[in-house]
């Protein structure tokens, strides 16, 4: 009976942030589907990274659709919440990055998963922004880069949008996306300097800043098929954010272990693709050398945050009340 209530009570503490690390594991796999795609040497490693991350993003939804059923309460009290409310669109950017990394093996595996992210998130952000704008409780020491989230989800859209054929849908959420990442940018660096210092253990989220310039440049290519300077404005600022936060690694590393250290996978994942696209675009060799070199620091943090996250999970400080 003990064991058994531990198990309702771990299932009714299930993270909604959980779903960060299928994003950092389906950036990853786009990452190395990109740079074998560039060199025209097949490693054998998208089945593996695919069927990895479909595992364990299958493992994920059951789980909290069992709390959403067992645990409703639970549920709505994330949805409540001035910072877990952003995570709640982590579930359909990851349904994108899965449409996103399957869409070089099978277009027809990627269209359903692109319509079920892209409807899920629209229905997230118009839930999140009706949130922010009637508000009652919120407070400036609540602002952190995971506002950024939903933002971002819209910036996805048109990676896999404009080549299944969804132009103008593709144009309409990139819109949303870019437009929010500018007004919530003016915020977020508002808080950061003016105000009390993140806590530690959101820290991490402050890597969400790469994503938006990142992720934008990469979809505005799809949207435009040009690099211009708005293209170079995007990749050039995420690139500079990416330096901005490696000069404090020092700080990061002394943080003790949180399921928020999945936010660092993602965003270096984006920078670490539009380099890519950059050594694609431009021809020249110093992309792709620093595109390499971000994708393998980042396939050593993804191995690292596993590790890490199965232990925290063992050790039972993951999924417990106000982790």
């Amino acid at each position: 009976m003990e064991n058994t209530s531990h198990t309702t009570n771990r299932l009714a503490n299930f993270p909604v942030s959980f779903f960060s690390m299928v994003m950092g594991l389906s950036g990853l796999t786009i990452g190395w589907e990109k740079i074998q795609s560039i060199l025209g040497r097949d490693l054998g490693l998208t089945p593996w990274l695919l069927g990895t991350t479909g595992t364990i993003f299958g493992f994920l939804a059951i789980n909290y659709l069992l709390k959403l059923v067992l645990y409703r309460g639970a549920v709505v009290r994330e949805l409540r919440h001035p910072i877990k409310i952003n995570f709640f669109p982590t579930i359909s950017m990851s349904l994108l990055l899965l449409a996103i990394a399957f869409l070089p093996i099978s277009m027809s595996i990627s269209a359903p998963l692109w319509m079920a992210g892209t409807g899920l998130h629209l229905l997230f952000t118009l839930y999140i922004v009706n949130v922010w704008i009637h508000h009652e409780y919120f407070q400036i020491h609540h602002m952190n880069p995971a506002w950024f989230i939903p933002a971002v989800g819209n910036v996805l859209v048109p990676i896999a949008g404009v080549p299944l054929g969804y132009a103008d849908l593709s144009w309409f959420f990139f819109s949303i996306g870019i437009l929010f990442w500018l007004i919530l940018l003016v915020i977020v660096f508002n808080r950061v300097l003016f105000h009390q210092p993140i806590e530690a253990h959101l820290m991490p989220t402050l890597f969400i800043l790469i994503a938006p310039p990142a992720v934008g440049f990469i979809a505005y290519l799809q949207l435009s098929g040009e690099l211009d300077s708005f293209a170079r404005i995007l990749y050039f600022f995420g690139l500079f954010l990416t330096l901005l936060l490696f000069t404090q690694v020092g700080r990061f590393i002394k943080l003790k272990f949180f399921l928020s250290w999945w936010a660092y996978s993602f965003p270096l994942a984006a920078i670490s693709i539009a380099t890519f696209v950059m050594s694609e675009r431009t021809g020249q060799s110093i992309y792709l050398y620093l595109g390499m070199g971000l994708l393998a620091l980042l396939t050593a943090i993804i191995v690292l945050l596993l590790i890490l996250t199965f232990v925290a999970v063992y050790r039972r400080r993951i999924c417990v009340a106000e982790h």
